[in-house]
């Protein structure tokens, strides 16, 4: 590992330890806000530490906006000259003392995010993993901190979604069994009208045989109905389908990868903060740490590594909102225009259908038994006994057996007949 030798006017010597990290040296020009302040704050300096970094760049302020200093670059001059061995507090009052624009020299750390990502980082993002799962009485049962950023927004929203993805679920599944039911009716109306239209066919007389037909029709009319209603509404089932099997996954994929990006930014935080805790002990005790009085790399490194993550987190913040806003606005709308195109293509059918069965009303109607005779063929394919009676032929047609013979057969095996059953 390089070392460097560094020695103020104090006398104070340290040896720096880069631990691989290279520094590029640069200057920036900065124009203080109305508050007079640039956005940074500061750390290390003497007397503990040979460095002087930042530590973190805050939101919209001149630094943030310039986007050139980042957390843990090193702070080595203000307006030309070096700061080298004073403390982070002689410097910050030199940068509020500048009346105009300040120039920053420093040394740009460059470090590998990929070093900071640590075991004990990602064992920290583990943990965050299952307390984000656990009530807060039940974390605090098994000596578990809750970090706050746990209870956002987002966790509502995504509860809200699972309420709206299990309602899209059970709306195509009564959807879809609502429409069997009505294919499966309207064949039924189709084998109906086909029966009738074979009476029709074979009825004698004139009357009679227009009017089994007419009724038949009307049963065949009521069948094209109900398959016109079936392709209506298809398309709903398939929109619903988009929703519910690529939409939604989408913006799980997404909240998934926010997740994941708050657990990382959430155990930098923690890393710092244990880092923070071990300097102020050391500091107390008034004993020497050795990756502080070295340069403290090992801090800046993660101080960069919590910006990036803080950065990606922001972001991925920003993307699922603004999926989730654009999946709710078009959960509002689309379930609105589906149930409207449902329920006016229903409303349709059973006008349409009322209207085709009211102009069918031909019964009741006058049929000649002694003409007909039950004359639509051979007796046998329609009845299958050849040695019934006139008697008991007259009762099958008109299904009224008379007082003196209840035990006739009933009229469902001459419709199976002619259905083909």
């Amino acid at each position: 590992m390089p070392l460097e030798i560094i020695k103020n006017n104090d006398g104070f010597i340290a040896v720096e330890d880069k631990q691989g990290m290279d520094a590029i040296p640069g200057s920036v020009t900065l124009k203080k806000d109305a508050q007079n302040l640039i956005g940074i704050s500061i750390g290390g300096g003497a007397p503990m530490c040979p460095c002087l970094y930042i530590v973190q760049v805050f939101d919209n302020t001149p630094a943030s906006k310039d986007g050139t200093l980042a957390a843990g670059d090193e702070i080595v001059g203000v307006n030309g000259k070096s700061v080298k061995g004073r403390t982070k507090v002689e410097v910050a009052r030199t940068i509020q003392g500048v009346k105009s624009d300040v120039v920053i020299n420093y040394n740009k750390l460059q470090a590998d995010p990929k070093q900071g990502k640590t075991l004990d980082i990602v064992m920290k993002k583990a943990k965050h993993r299952v307390v984000e799962h656990l009530s807060s009485s039940t974390a605090d049962a098994l000596g578990l901190s809750r970090a706050i950023l746990c209870n956002d927004l987002l966790v509502k929203k995504l509860e809200e979604l699972e309420r709206t993805h299990n309602m899209y679920k059970g709306l195509m599944e009564h959807s879809k069994r609502l429409l069997r039911s009505f294919y499966d009716m309207s064949q039924t109306h189709k084998a109906f009208g086909d029966l009738f239209a074979v009476i029709g066919a074979r009825e004698p007389q004139p009357k009679a045989c227009e009017a089994f037909i007419k009724f038949g029709d009307a049963h065949r009319t009521v069948e094209k109905y109900g398959i016109r209603l079936l392709r209506t509404v298809k398309p709903m089932l398939a929109d619903l389908g988009t929703f519910l099997s690529k939409a939604i996954p989408d913006t799980r994929l997404t909240i998934r990868k926010y997740a994941d990006a708050k657990f990382e930014y959430l155990s930098y935080c923690l890393k710092v903060k244990e880092m923070d805790d071990e300097e102020y002990a050391y500091a107390a005790l008034g004993e020497p740490l050795y990756r502080v009085e070295t340069g403290n790399y090992e801090y800046r490194l993660i101080l960069r590594c919590r910006q990036e993550a803080r950065a990606r987190f922001a972001k991925m913040r920003s993307d699922v909102m603004v999926k989730m806003e654009l999946l709710d606005q078009k959960h509002v709308q689309d379930i609105v225009f589906q149930l409207q195109r449902l329920v006016s293509t229903f409303a349709q059918y059973h006008k349409d259908s009322h209207t085709q069965m009211k102009d069918a009303d031909v019964f009741p109607i006058e049929v000649d038994i002694l003409k007909t005779t039950l004359s639509y063929g051979q007796q046998e394919e329609f009845l299958g006994d050849e040695e019934e009676d006139d008697d008991d032929d007259d009762e099958l047609l008109t299904g009224d057996a008379g007082a003196e013979n209840d035990s006739v057969e009933p009229v469902e095996p001459f419709i199976g007949n002619l259905l083909g059953d």
